[in-house]
């Protein structure tokens, strides 16, 4: 299992598997190939699906025209097995291709291939919740313990950087209006909620306020803005919001919070390493589901959860998410990605209340549910894993 650090990655949104790969995957190639004459990039499956709306194009454009011209081709029809987010970076010379690479967009800003496996890099020797929790009960331990001794101490000045950058896109998004880029004419509405939440009583104010949270972070995505993958651009705003309620409402130390996200790290790393977290792969249960798993242990650990309450808080908020399709309209990461992120965070805080009542002991294990969930989505129709053929997407009159 990889770094926490390949997880948790700043970019740019409005997709961390059809923007930050796709221009990672440009910017290799034109590394490799920096004198051809021109260059083609033919976009396959959910990248060719959703691309133009995800702005994959501009993404790969941004990086390969200063260089030379370069042709998009989309085949949306052409699934390749290894991975429904495919890409052929074709250089030519003299209307010849000199030099070609099949890569794909994992999730996450992760790339790979057959040559290029998922994981090239385990630092963990388990990678299996339940091998943790019993190590945790073992030593005396707790999560974040076993994160910490896997990456080493320099593990938190990384997360550190991350929680910075989290904050600052929530204040920025809180800061914003207007109406987002591509379309749809969605209205921002994060600092409308932040403003209403004012006059309500303290229950429903925090809800207020968790979800003006979450609809920053995921409006500043929208609009192309700066996020952290947790564990997807997609998903970014569930874990940031959740934890930023808990710290501005309880005053939980920056340590205790940087813990608790090394904690909702490993749980998305879990399921990236033995599912995945890839919308175009298994569904949005992989990405808003993972998100709400993630926030979910965070929160119970702040609380004062026990690794088994941990578990179990992590456990539900994922069961409760199995067969989310991914159906955005236009392909716009917006409808009904940006509500999903609210509903998401308030969930998280759900699940931690109900396993912090009981004593952490359930009948399901994450780990299993990370196996339905990878069961679930390969079971889907590709036309509600992110092609935007099915679903709310094709109910929903696209006018752009």
């Amino acid at each position: 299992m990889e770094s926490l650090k390949e997880l948790y990655k700043v970019g740019t949104g409005p997709s961390s598997s059809h923007t930050m790969g796709p221009k990672k995957a440009a910017e290799i190639f034109a590394g490799r190939c920096p004198s051809a004459d021109a260059y083609r990039v033919t976009l396959y499956g959910s990248l060719a699906a959703t691309g133009r709306g995800h702005l994959t194009d501009r993404a790969i454009l941004s990086v390969l025209e200063p260089l030379a011209p370069t042709q998009i081709v989309w085949k949306p029809e052409v699934v390749l097995s290894f991975h429904p987010n495919g890409m052929l970076f074709e250089a030519l010379r003299a209307n010849e291709v000199f030099d070609s690479w099949t890569i794909f967009s994992t999730g996450g800003g992760t790339l790979a291939n057959a040559e290029t496996p998922l994981n090239p890099q385990s630092i963990y020797p388990m990678s299996r919740i339940s091998d943790i929790l019993a190590w945790c009960t073992r030593e005396g331990k707790t999560f974040w313990e076993y994160v910490q001794d896997c990456e080493g101490p320099g593990i938190w000045d990384y997360l550190d950087n991350i929680w910075t950058v989290m904050c600052e896109t929530i204040v920025r998004g809180l800061s914003n209006d207007g109406v987002l880029p591509g379309g749809l004419k969605v209205a921002r509405k994060a600092s409308t909620y932040l403003v209403k939440s004012k006059s309500y009583n303290d229950s429903l104010s925090s809800r207020a306020k968790i979800y003006a949270y979450a609809l920053a972070t995921s409006e500043e995505n929208a609009s192309g803005g700066t996020v952290v993958t947790a564990p997807t651009c997609g998903s970014s705003g569930v874990v940031p919001a959740v934890l930023y309620h808990l710290v501005t409402s309880r005053e939980f130390s920056r340590m205790r919070v940087l813990r608790a996200l090394a904690t909702a790290g490993l749980f998305g790393n879990v399921a990236k390493t033995n599912s995945s977290i890839s919308g175009a792969e298994v569904g949005c249960q992989g990405e808003v589901g993972v998100a709400c798993a993630m926030a979910a242990a965070a929160a119970c650990q702040l609380f004062g959860g026990t690794p088994s309450q941990i578990e179990y808080a992590s456990e539900m908020a994922l069961e409760h998410h199995l067969g989310l399709t991914c159906d955005p309209v236009c392909g716009l990461v917006q409808i009904p990605c940006i509500e999903r992120n609210a509903v998401a965070a308030a969930r998280a805080l759900d699940a931690n209340i109900f396993a912090t009542l009981s004593d952490g002991h359930h009948m399901v294990s994450y780990d299993k549910v990370v196996e339905v969930m990878k069961e679930t989505g390969h079971n889907l129709p590709s036309l509600y894993r992110e092609t935007s053929e099915g679903g709310l997407a094709r109910n929903y009159p696209c006018q752009l």
